[in-house]
């Protein structure tokens, strides 16, 4: 799968549909690369000269460029290429997961099935999913992580684990574990005697992220947890497939079943912008209930605004209201300090900062702006941990 580690869970492509997905991975490289650097271009040779013009000074920030950049023809035109892309992406790993649906499902039942299975799947059927999760298609993934199309179905996880490839241009590893890997790396380098005996992973999605934390602490136990029934039941099969041991269960981050003080560290990977800032407090409380004294909770989103050039900023926030993502301008807005202070968390116990990309794919390629639609191409994460 050009560069995609392949298990028995990942949707096979006929040439056909190799082709059209391999097309799509080239356009979208094609844009961040060759068309995307124009919009800088145009910022400073026009755009820019146009605000100063009309108010005397640059902007100070992404709003204000956007009143000068949404009216230029060319920024419009690498706007409406990038949304193709997007759309054209998921239409075509859809072909390819539609058409072996009931191969996918069998496969995740008798991976779940199987008697020396490593982990475990617990699903709540009578789960309410979070309005910010139904009223939109997330990233313009058709029906998003909750849809279900047939009894049993892993649809929406196996078309998330080959899209993901594909929109990352492979910067994100042939396992799409990059931001799971940044973090175990980071935490190894900082705190080399911290040794969780029990994992949380919040908003796990497939377990892209979930494994490394399986292969860096082998003697814990890992959970994940996320409101999406057939991402969990992909997550479960792909770690069976892997023969990684995790135990998955569907659950909204925001108030678990867990016992307090259950867990040793929590983790998170680009949770925050999928969820509302109302939604985003209460899993901060929640993790602060879940950590055992001592404990740990780290987790990783892309960068934040704070410090960026208002061009940069403006880039990066195409996302919030091209690419179904109502939340991720004010994720990128948060006082995350005061946000783990309210939580329990004690100020002195609170990091931000900007941590290098562990695999370094992102740092091989051609761009560098975290622009939306070139996610993970900065080679670098945001990270906001808080000790208990």
């Amino acid at each position: 799968m050009s560069g995609q580690t392949e298990h028995r869970m990942l949707p096979a492509a006929s040439h056909d549909e190799l082709a059209r997905q391999e097309f799509v991975r080239s356009f979208k490289i094609h844009l961040a690369s060759k068309v995307s650097p124009g919009n800088r271009a145009v910022y400073d040779s026009r755009a820019e000269p146009e605000f100063v013009q009309e108010h005397g000074r640059p902007p100070r920030d992404h709003k204000e460029v956007a009143t000068v950049m949404n009216r230029q023809p060319y920024y419009q035109f690498w706007s409406s290429l990038q949304r193709t892309s997007q759309e054209m992406m998921w239409d075509a790993v859809s072909t390819a997961v539609d058409r072996q649906r009931d191969d996918l499902i069998a496969s995740a039942r008798a991976l779940s099935d199987k008697q020396d299975r490593l982990g475990s799947l617990t699903l709540d059927p009578a789960l309410e999913i979070p309005r910010y999760h139904q009223a939109v298609d997330i990233h313009c993934q058709p029906g998003g992580y909750h849809t279900e199309l047939a009894d049993d179905d892993v649809s929406a996880g196996a078309i998330y684990d080959r899209a993901v490839h594909i929109y990352a241009m492979g910067r994100l590893g042939p396992l799409n574990d990059d931001m799971g890997q940044t973090p175990v790396r980071w935490l190894r380098e900082t705190h080399p005697d911290f040794k969780p005996g029990r994992i949380l992973d919040m908003g796990c999605t497939v377990g892209h992220s979930t494994l490394p934390w399986v292969d860096a602490f082998p003697e814990a136990e890992v959970h994940g947890i996320d409101v999406g029934a057939p991402v969990l039941r992909y997550a479960h099969a792909r770690a069976e497939a892997l023969g990684k041991a995790v135990h998955y269960s569907q659950q909204n981050a925001e108030h678990t079943n867990f016992k307090d003080e259950s867990f040793d560290l929590i983790v998170s990977h680009i949770l925050f912008h999928e969820t509302s800032s109302r939604a985003l407090g209460k899993i901060i409380q929640e993790c602060h209930r879940l950590l055992k004294p001592g404990g740990m909770m780290v987790h990783v989103e892309a960068k934040p605004y704070e410090g960026m050039h208002p061009y940069d900023a403006f880039m990066l926030d195409w996302d919030t209201l091209n690419n179904n993502e109502p939340f991720w301008r004010a994720s990128h807005s948060v006082d995350y300090h005061k946000l783990a202070e309210k939580a329990g968390f004690e100020a002195g116990q609170v990091y931000t900062g900007m941590v290098p990309s562990a695999l370094g794919e992102a740092a091989k390629a051609r761009t560098t702006l975290h622009q939306g639609g070139d996610f993970g191409g900065s080679g670098e994460w945001f990270v906001f941990t808080a000790r208990k």
